[in-house]
């Protein structure tokens, strides 16, 4: 299995290239700018998920690859965007320095702006899906980019900076911010394979991406206060200076850890009730969860 998370993952890298531009007469630093972002390094998470997907529900990886590379595009974006002085003022990201700091902030704001609208050019020309799972891949991406989902739970994210929220708070805020693009992910996969989107399998596959997704969550609010920036790729205990509810904060760092296995373990419980337990699909889960502590 870890030869077939090799060879994916190289597929990924490959259409990721060649979907980026790479020439412009009038923006070539913002050009510059975004495959630095996209092509410096990541752990590729949410295309590996969209390719599993639709894998396991009987469809081709290249069917999938242009809307894999979608998810990365509005991933890498939502990272510049972060990273930048106004959000969580980091100056690393992928073990060097942030896009803002490489480039400058005008070019990152304006790199990330043209990533986000790359993704969906990205699935409008997509040759091996149909045009009816365009549209609702389309659907699940921009609910799940915007104001419901990752950039509305970056919001609440900042404005409850030096407060203290509920545990069922901290779910909703990272249910929105991490969850709904990995959900959506796995979802789009299956959409690329031909699934129907009113079938129990579907459904089961949403609540699996809504508990790895959470899991993936908790297990980055724990590394953040027990590895250092080497391993990490970017500022360690940043949560800690910008004064952030995280998950260790709220329950403690032992109980926090225990909440993500047992959240990968009804994750792989649901993979199994919609019989898409592939090998793939489990190890990716796995690989959410089980990071170094």
């Amino acid at each position: 299995m870890t030869e077939d998370l090799k060879s994916l993952g190289e597929q990924i890298e490959h259409a990721l290239a060649k979907h980026m531009p790479h020439q412009s007469d009038i923006a070539q630093p913002m050009l510059d700018a975004m495959r630095y972002a996209v092509l410096g390094g990541g752990k590729r998470l949410r295309p590996m998920m969209v390719c599993a997907s639709c894998q396991a529900f009987g469809g081709q990886v290249t069917q999938a690859l242009p809307v894999a590379c979608a998810f990365e595009f509005i991933h890498a974006y939502s990272l510049i965007h972060d990273d930048l002085p106004a959000m969580d003022d980091d100056a690393l990201r992928h073990g060097k320095a942030a896009t803002h700091v490489a480039f400058g902030e005008a070019n990152a704001i304006l790199a990330g702006d043209s990533l986000h609208s790359l993704a969906f050019q990205a699935v409008v020309d997509a040759q091996d899906i149909t045009d009816g799972a365009k549209l609702r891949i389309i659907g699940l991406l921009s609910k799940a980019a915007g104001w419901p989902g990752m950039s509305g739970g970056q919001c609440l994210d900042i404005e409850a900076e030096g407060t203290s929220l509920s545990l069922a708070e901290l779910e909703a805020l990272h249910q929105a911010k991490t969850g709904a693009l990995i959900r959506a992910a796995l979802e789009s996969g299956a959409l690329c394979a031909g699934t129907d989107p009113s079938s129990r399998e579907f459904a089961r596959l949403g609540t699996f991406g809504d508990k790895i997704g959470l899991a993936f969550q908790v297990v980055d609010d724990v590394l953040d206060i027990t590895q250092d920036s080497a391993t990490l790729g970017k500022p360690a205990d940043s949560d800690t200076v910008n004064d952030k509810n995280t998950f260790p904060r709220l329950m403690g760092l032992e109980a926090a850890k225990e909440k993500a296995h047992g959240l990968l373990e009804e994750s792989l419980a649901l993979l199994e009730e919609a019989s898409i337990a592939t090998p793939l699909m489990i190890t990716l889960a796995k690989k959410s969860v089980q990071r170094s502590f």
